[in-house]
């Protein structure tokens, strides 16, 4: 792996926006969510980072995923979008792609944060994600709710009902053939990185809940050990939404590992929607996944 050749398809302008000030840190979202799903973490990050949230391609207001779109373009969009060493913390898909981004961008990446990723899917878990492929092209709405259902347990969802409404309004939101170009992406990409991973070079820490039935704590373990300098950390309690379920803990993950690698690059201040957006101003809760 490697930077993309002069014959490489363009990288696609990623709708985007920007908080705070300080060393500069990416958040990227997962298979059929969006910028906002990092909401809860984003005013402690902001307090000390110059963050940048991106919908994926395929995603919220970015253009749309064709079919047969690969990992390597979506790590290229995000780094089209970064101006020098970055901070890059991925979730889920989102993983995938950082760690693509470590690959091939080097020098873009001053550290990762993967955030409930895959690694190293055996054969019984890669049936049940091609299972889960299949539910989504055959009957989007049901896999929708089957999502939710994975990610939301009974007690989070009696306590904060209405986010569970949010998350699941976000999903059926998705266009579908872009939702099923990248949903494939997530579940096969993980298999073309795995000989690959020992040449990334950013300091990374792999993360997830002890309770994500998805990307479990032993994927976690086993990509950060994958990994030269790797670190896992498995929070207690926890399924695979970290960045809304738990997401004091996760900002404080986050904030030790780039706190403990952040070098001399400058920063910039200012809050601005990105690509092709208008000035929105500091986002509120009440936006937080909104349909």
């Amino acid at each position: 792996m490697g930077r993309s050749g002069a014959g490489a398809p363009a990288p696609v302008a990623l709708r985007h926006e920007v908080h705070g000030d300080g060393p500069e840190l990416v958040l990227l979202h997962g298979v059929g969510l969006d910028r906002r799903m990092w909401d809860r973490c984003l005013p402690a990050l902001a307090a000390r980072h110059r963050v940048t949230l991106v919908d994926l391609r395929g995603h919220g207001a970015s253009p749309a995923a064709a079919a047969g779109v690969s990992l390597a373009e979506l790590a290229a969009d995000v780094g089209a979008l970064l101006s020098g060493p970055t901070h890059v913390v991925g979730f889920s898909l989102g993983a995938l792609v950082a760690q693509r981004l470590g690959l091939d961008r080097p020098d873009l990446t001053a550290s990762l944060t993967l955030v409930s990723s895959v690694a190293g899917r055996s054969e019984e878990e890669r049936a049940a994600v091609a299972r889960r492929q299949e539910l989504a092209a055959q009957d989007f709405g049901a896999s929708a709710w089957a999502a939710v259902d994975r990610w939301f347990s009974p007690a989070w969802r009696a306590h904060d009902p209405e986010l569970a409404r949010q998350v699941l309004d976000t999903l059926l939101a998705n266009d579908r053939a872009s939702y099923l170009a990248c949903y494939r992406v997530f579940a096969t990409a993980d298999t073309g990185l795995w000989r690959w991973l020992p040449r990334i070079a950013a300091p990374t820490v792999a993360v997830t809940g002890a309770r994500d039935p998805g990307s479990t704590p032993a994927m976690t373990h086993r990509l950060a050990g994958r990994i030269p300098g790797g670190r896992a950390v498995v929070v207690p309690g926890a399924r695979h939404l970290l960045p809304l379920e738990r997401p004091r803990e996760l900002t404080e993950v986050i904030l030790a590992h780039t706190g403990a690698h952040t070098g001399t690059h400058g920063s910039h201040t200012g809050t601005r929607t990105g690509t092709h957006g208008s000035h929105t101003g500091t986002r509120t809760g009440q936006e937080s996944h909104r349909s």
